[in-house]
């Protein structure tokens, strides 16, 4: 999968982009991030991409022409699907279910807007669909935009060793996962679950299933309540 992210600060990504997992991918050539600079396409001598907003309010408005021509120049050496997402707070709420969806396409291009937001006809012009990361206000849209790649690229194959590592997690299958433990097996008085460490697969599998709904009922019992919805929606 390809990830192109269009932001006004593309040095403040790069350095998440080439770390930990993510970098490894990219070295492997499993998956592709490229970030690039929305200045670059603006044909103000000064690189300004922003101007004050029609009707007054405070705060700059990210003007179509290089947020547009900057779009249409990654469409135009990309091939494949291609699904363009604009990162803002009146976006549809992200969540792992839309991470999958985001699976099935060659390319996501994540646009980051700043100060105020963008042209609200950029939107109209170009962009597919709009994502929130969570309700509240960011600077800007790079945070997000990592989140997504980050998310996303987890569920690809070949990024993590094996797809267990993502199939069993917190709210994979609409549960948080269970809790987890390693060496030492004493740690301050606190021991690792007997369960855990006398070798029958079976009962540990019982164990984690267990203790999944009871996280789940515990810490989030609103997920609970619509995985219940959802297997009963299923029976209808």
């Amino acid at each position: 999968m390809n990830f192109e992210v269009l932001t006004l600060f593309p040095h403040s990504l790069e350095p998440i982009f080439a770390s930990s997992i993510i970098g490894r991918a990219v070295n492997k050539g499993v998956i592709s991030v490229k970030c690039t600079d929305i200045r670059d396409y603006t044909l103000d001598k000064h690189r300004k991409v922003d101007d004050a907003p029609y009707g007054g309010g405070y705060g700059m408005v990210m003007m179509c022409q290089p947020v547009v021509d900057c779009i249409r120049a990654v469409k135009s050496r990309i091939s494949g699907s291609t699904r363009v997402i604009y990162m803002s707070p009146q976006g549809s709420l992200f969540d792992q279910k839309k991470a999958e969806e985001l699976t099935k396409y060659d390319n996501l291009i994540l646009l980051c807007g700043h100060y105020e937001g963008i042209d609200e006809r950029i939107i109209e012009l170009e962009v597919d669909e709009e994502i929130s990361v969570g309700d509240y206000v960011l600077t800007g849209g790079e945070l997000p935009a990592a989140i997504v790649v980050d998310c996303v690229s987890r569920l690809i194959d070949g990024v993590l060793p094996a797809s267990e590592c993502y199939s069993e997690e917190s709210l994979q299958n609409g549960l948080l996962e269970h809790a987890q433990y390693t060496r030492p097996r004493v740690f301050e008085g606190l021991e690792v679950p007997e369960v855990l460490i006398n070798g029958d697969h079976a009962k540990q599998c019982r164990w984690k299933e267990e203790q999944s709904i009871q996280r789940t009922e515990r810490k989030r019992p609103d997920l609970l309540e619509k995985k219940n919805e959802q297997s009963e929606e299923k029976k209808e």
